[in-house]
């Protein structure tokens, strides 16, 4: 039997964090047969429904057609098998699944800047106001998440508003590593730095997630291998 590819616990991992944020905001998702969905609003970015395998198509398209929800909300497709354009959907960006192998060497890097492990709502707020750019935006990421068993939020930078960031979640045996950033003028060794404290927190365990333009070229330098690819799609209004 041929194992399975290497990206493939990216998308088992990216939908339990899926399900973490939303239940942070009291609106947790379900696990059906290859289809993770949330009949609720989510919050802003995340999706409605995350397809878990390639199989299952037609019980994916009842799914949401059974979805009475208001606004432009979305469908991570994990495989980019589905054409949901002609079921009222608008393609927003495709991507790819990257991983990074247990194994892997972390490149070195040494820009002197401290990290540390966002710990209290406080510095999650600044940790999100610099993720975000919006000092004031509505909030993604509420204080539960701190509690959450498996997840870490990583910053650089001693001030009130980091340099850089991210959060490592593990899940589905991989970390999955997402919401990375670093502010304009910031050193670059940052993401280098950034890959080496997650590793430092899980160990021996493979690092996964998705990117896409400059992101996924920027990770791939560090040694992630691109995995197969995955659409996002946005119901149209009206």
């Amino acid at each position: 039997m041929t194992p399975p590819p290497p990206w493939i616990p990216a998308v088992r991992n990216n939908a339990e964090w899926c399900d973490a944020v939303c239940r942070a905001h009291g609106r947790p998702g379900r696990f059906e047969e290859g289809l993770w969905l949330n009949p609720a609003p989510v919050p802003a970015f995340y999706p409605n429904a995350v397809t878990l395998t390639e199989d299952h198509a037609e019980a994916t398209l009842h799914a949401l057609s059974r979805l009475e929800l208001p606004g432009r909300w979305g469908v991570k497709d994990s495989f980019a098998t589905l054409d949901l354009a002609a079921h009222g959907f608008d393609l927003l960006f495709e991507a790819r699944w990257i991983h990074l192998a247990a194994n892997a060497p972390v490149p070195e890097a040494d820009s002197g800047t401290a990290w540390r492990t966002v710990r209290t709502p406080e510095e999650l707020e600044a940790w999100e106001a610099a993720w975000s750019g919006r000092p004031h935006g509505g909030r993604v990421f509420p204080p539960a998440l701190l509690q959450e068993e498996g997840v870490v939020f990583l910053a650089a930078g001693e001030g009130t508003r980091p340099l850089a960031g991210g959060i490592a979640s593990f899940a589905a045996n991989a970390v999955g590593l997402s919401n990375t950033f670093r502010v304009e003028g910031a050193p670059a060794a940052l993401d280098a730095e950034l890959l080496a404290h997650v590793r430092s927190h899980f160990p021996g365990q493979p690092i996964v997630g998705y990117e896409h333009g400059e992101a996924l070229d920027t990770w791939g330098a560090l040694g992630f291998e691109s995995g197969g690819p995955l659409r996002v799609w946005l119901r149209r209004e009206g």
